[in-house]
């Protein structure tokens, strides 16, 4: 059974889809972070970058947004000079990818609006797109046919998979939904920017459009208001229609349905196979690495078919983590070695099958000549890791701290320094036990070096800082004659 549940609390907001108990999908959404995806704002040109044909946005987020203007990467600014923006221009731009890092949202001017059934392209006129998913050949000219008869001439749609077997009302009457969101561009031409025209659902209501289809029983929420929104829009507890159930059970809602210990899971950086092997997943800023390794599967048998057993393991386990994680952009499996062709590409199909069960589109690219897997999976919201975690404060991020041998040294030639180049003859040092006892040396025979080659005094300070922090005090003591 698929259930989609929807923690809500003050603070956060969890979307979690589940298959037969098994966490599939999981996002987090704070207050203070929502996503910008799907917003459409009146801008403000900051900066224009005619090199890269793109200009920076004020759209009133912590930072500028990145709008590329041209239509296509090999065709020179100088040619079109026509659709470059000036310092100031005002410009309704829609946001198509949050804001990640040090990057601001990525902005469009071609504008989309999703809906369950269909995506409406107000400036793509005549243009009808339906998914590939849809396969019989009937029932794509039967929504063709209707499409063609709802839609202006000046605007295109998307035809969802949860499109199929829908009836003509079912789509006019969410056509007349998504065009009345087309409707709010026009008040833009007289807002004074940044502004926002458009603002994209809440993340509830989100989850629902998204989620929704005939493969999704159940949908649970733990909060009244957001229940009574749901019921509302028709889409629920109907025939055909996937049930909606409010949660009042005093047992948190992911505790009920056995998923927190899941999501808790879901950001460790060692991924067990039941072969013995395991994942390593790394993030960086550039991109995703998966390494694969043996583990306690390495001796038994025979090598290369533990190799290729392990590796079509991680095929499959890479595709689950690449989905539960949401991780996107380039990324990059080191499978285990494997010298036979045809086991290479065996791994290659068992992995383009397990990533067809993404919503979001993930391409298998291929093995490169040092027999790295590339694939890529489309943007659209932070990784887990990113909605989940910030930055530690102690390593800015890096995930490592410097040695104490190097924190020692800085610290003495800090110490050094005082004595040497100030007029401060008396020196405070604060940190940890450990930290202290390295920098005073065997016995404390460093600092009583120090103390005798400068006239200074020197003073150990306990405290409860991280480890490697350190502070010092200087003072200019009065010396008695």
């Amino acid at each position: 059974m698929k259930r989609v549940l929807m923690d809500i609390s003050a603070d956060l907001t969890r979307i979690a889809l589940a298959e037969d108990g098994e966490l599939k999908e999981l996002y987090y959404e704070s207050k203070r972070e929502e996503s910008l995806v799907g917003n459409v704002y009146a801008g403000r040109v900051a900066n224009v970058m005619p090199n890269l044909q793109a200009a920076f946005v004020d759209i009133g987020a912590e930072k500028n947004g990145y709008y590329y203007y041209g239509n296509a990467r090999a065709v020179s600014d100088a040619e079109k000079n026509s659709a470059r923006p000036k310092v100031g221009d005002t410009l309704l731009l829609q946001v198509e990818k949050d804001a990640v890092g040090t990057k601001g949202a990525v902005l469009t001017g071609k504008f989309s609006f999703p809906g369950k059934f269909l995506v409406l392209l107000p400036e793509e006129g005549g243009e009808i797109g339906i998914s590939r998913k849809i396969t019989d050949s009937a029932e794509r000219a039967r929504i063709r046919e209707i499409l063609t008869e709802l839609l202006p001439a000046d605007c295109g749609a998307i035809v969802r998979t949860n499109g199929e077997g829908k009836s003509r009302e079912e789509f006019e009457r969410e056509w007349k939904q998504l065009w009345a969101k087309c409707e709010r561009l026009k008040t833009g031409e007289f807002l004074k920017p940044p502004a926002l025209i458009s603002q994209e659902n809440h993340p509830v209501k989100r989850a629902a459009r998204d989620f929704y289809g005939a493969d999704v029983e159940e949908y649970v929420v733990n909060e009244a208001e957001s229940y009574r929104e749901l019921l509302e829009s028709g889409d629920f507890n109907g025939e055909g229609q996937p049930a909606l159930r409010l949660h009042t059970d005093a047992i948190p809602l992911f505790e009920a349905y056995f998923l927190e210990s899941q999501s808790e899971k879901a950001l460790d950086e060692h991924v067990w196979l039941k072969s013995g092997g395991f994942l390593v997943i790394e993030e960086t800023e550039a991109c995703v690495v998966i390494d694969v390794n043996t583990g306690k599967a390495a001796g038994r048998g025979d090598l290369q078919k533990t190799i290729l057993k392990t590796n079509l393991e991680a095929a499959e386990e890479a595709a689950k983590q690449m989905r539960l994680r949401n991780l996107s952009g380039i990324i990059i499996i080191d499978f285990i070695d494997m010298a036979d062709t045809a086991a290479q590409k065996e791994v290659t199909q068992r992995l383009k099958k397990a990533v067809a069960k993404d919503r979001i589109k993930t391409v298998v690219v291929g093995m490169t000549e040092l027999g790295l897997m590339q694939v890529t999976r489309k943007k659209t919201r932070p990784s887990l890791k990113r909605q989940m975690t910030t930055k530690c404060r102690a390593c800015d991020g890096s995930g490592r701290l410097p040695s104490i041998e190097w924190t020692v040294t800085r610290m003495r030639r800090e110490a050094e320094s005082v004595f040497a180049h100030t007029i401060y003859n008396e020196l405070t040092v604060q940190a940890d036990k450990r930290l202290l006892a390295a920098f005073a040396g065997g016995d404390g025979a460093w600092k009583t070096a120090l103390e005798k080659k400068s006239g200074g005094t020197i003073l150990l300070e306990e405290s409860e800082m991280g480890f490697g922090q350190y502070a010092m005090e200087k003072r200019k003591k009065k010396v008695n004659v």
